[in-house]
């Protein structure tokens, strides 16, 4: 019985086993964005296009995301930096709006290269001055940001880099780029909603995800207490290397 109503509510081409494997990456995901600050969302796109159709990647990614992200943002919203979070709202306003508009596809293998090469600068390269991550500059990287986020997915590294030099404290850069990214895929699904993307036939594998992913949230936060500062600082930046060298290898590849 129990079987047949997972059958019922799985979208077509998606099988049980598949359910199994995305609700497991959710919870795992969750526990290594909540812990390191990053690379979750990237991790569950390679899960979830191994498993979804392609035309609906991107969208199904997001609303777990937007899931995700909120609940993070919700569990550690005194550590948000509201000022920020205002600026990158505005800005995501706008490359929302762009991306609704823009009827031609960017080239992925650019944009990849682009981001993967500033996730290095920023990552190594010299601070950003603070006046950098506050007002226009803010405004027009979360419209970028969103706007690449309608084509490539997962844009969350690129977000990270300026949590990573907003602040030493690990809560308030947690805090303050899971807010920011659940505006971010809020945003994208409002787009996709209104150019027609069925999320009904979805609901049952994203609210699964979702769950899955409010476990993993929990158990990463309690697992942050038990790092410091320079421990988060470290291994965060770690990551976001890890991630740029794979966008800089894809969208290389993309162009051989």
């Amino acid at each position: 019985m129990a079987s047949q109503l997972i059958e019922l509510l799985l979208p077509a081409g998606v099988t049980p086993l598949e359910l199994l494997l995305l609700t497991g990456s959710s919870f795992l995901t969750a526990v290594m964005t909540a812990v390191l600050g990053i690379g979750g969302g990237a991790a569950l796109l390679v899960v979830i296009a191994s498993s979804v159709p392609p035309l609906a990647i991107i969208p199904v990614h997001g609303l777990v995301q937007a899931g995700a992200n909120s609940h993070r943002a919700l569990l550690t919203r005194r550590h948000i930096d509201r000022p920020l979070l205002v600026d990158f709202i505005l800005g995501a306003i706008v490359g929302a709006a762009l991306g609704a508009l823009l009827v031609v596809q960017l080239p992925a293998a650019s944009i990849l290269i682009a981001v993967g090469g500033f996730i290095l600068y920023l990552s190594w390269g010299p601070s950003l001055p603070s006046q950098s991550l506050r007002g226009w500059p803010l405004r027009f990287a979360a419209a970028l940001t969103t706007l690449i986020s309608m084509f490539v997915g997962a844009s969350g590294p690129l977000v990270a880099t300026f949590a990573q030099q907003l602040s030493q404290e690990r809560y308030v850069r947690v805090a303050t780029f899971s807010a920011c990214m659940s505006v971010q895929h809020t945003l994208k699904l409002l787009v996709f909603g209104s150019l027609g993307f069925a999320f009904s036939e979805w609901l049952g594998v994203v609210l699964a995800m979702i769950l899955t992913g409010f476990a993993g949230t929990w158990v990463g936060l309690h697992l942050l207490t038990k790092v410091s500062n320079a421990q988060f600082d470290r291994v965060f930046r770690w990551v976001l290397t890890l991630l740029a060298l794979r966008l800089l290898y894809t969208g290389v590849q993309s162009l051989l």
